[in-house]
């Protein structure tokens, strides 16, 4: 089987040729991806780590030794963070740990929150009013992007997968269903062109939804090996229907 579906390649060098390239191209679109899910992962988690320390700071604990309580009582990714802060802020000032803590984390939203702090801290300014608003406002900020994600990522996944499989797949079985070799069709130009022309469906399809979810770059990444899965559908499709 293996080596049946190499000499199917051999005769379509477009399809091996994207083959090759997508499984390359896997090295440039795993990192965003994972980059990605990191930075969602902290910026859920800030709203529960302001309350926290707007509850620290309200029992009488200066910012400093609440980013240390909050720090012992997370095991994820915040509080490691958060316990290297304070290792460097023994060796720097703590303003200093704090905006390398804020770069670390490579999140706006954190950033935004490091930068009010200082600020407030500064100014005098209640801090523990401020944590908690924060706290409040970021919770339903992250609420609604999650649902717009969930939302739009289940659209996005629809939409290259009816492309890319579905409509192949649909395709590859009428054609292979009521114009088989066997019965004396020739429908080589027409199954060269066919699979040419879902191999550019799929590549417009993974860009839009790409473009549908902001990261168009990103997606770019992922158009070749898409596209060879959309190619190879039709074409074994239609070989497994005859």
């Amino acid at each position: 089987m293996i080596f049946y579906f190499f000499e199917v390649l051999n005769d379509h060098p477009l399809m091996l040729l994207l083959l090759n390239v997508g499984l390359a191209g896997l090295g440039g679109a795993l990192p965003p991806i994972i980059e990605r899910t990191r930075r969602r992962g902290l910026e859920n988690s800030l709203p529960e780590v302001l309350e926290g320390l707007s509850d620290s700071i309200g029992a009488g604990q200066g910012l400093q030794q609440a980013i240390m309580k909050v720090s012992e009582s997370r095991s994820d990714l915040f509080g490691k963070l958060l316990r290297e802060t304070l290792d460097v802020s023994a060796v720097t000032s703590f303003d200093a740990a704090l905006a390398d803590f804020a770069m670390k984390t490579r999140s706006k939203q954190i950033q935004r929150v490091i930068n009010l702090l200082s600020t407030a801290e500064e100014n005098d300014a209640p801090i523990q009013e401020i944590l908690f608003r924060s706290s409040l406002e970021y919770e339903k900020l992250n609420d609604l992007v999650n649902k717009r994600e969930n939302d739009l990522m289940g659209q996005a996944i629809l939409i290259i997968l009816f492309i890319s499989v579905g409509l192949p797949a649909l395709i590859a079985f009428i054609v292979g269903l009521f114009a088989p070799e066997s019965s004396g069709y020739a429908v080589d130009e027409v199954n060269s062109a066919m699979v040419h022309f879902f191999g550019a469906a799929s590549g417009v399809a993974v860009l839009v939804s790409g473009r549908m979810l902001g990261r168009a770059k990103d997606y770019l990444w992922l158009i070749p090996l898409w596209m060879f899965a959309s190619m190879a559908v039709y074409k074994f499709g239609y070989i497994m229907i005859i």
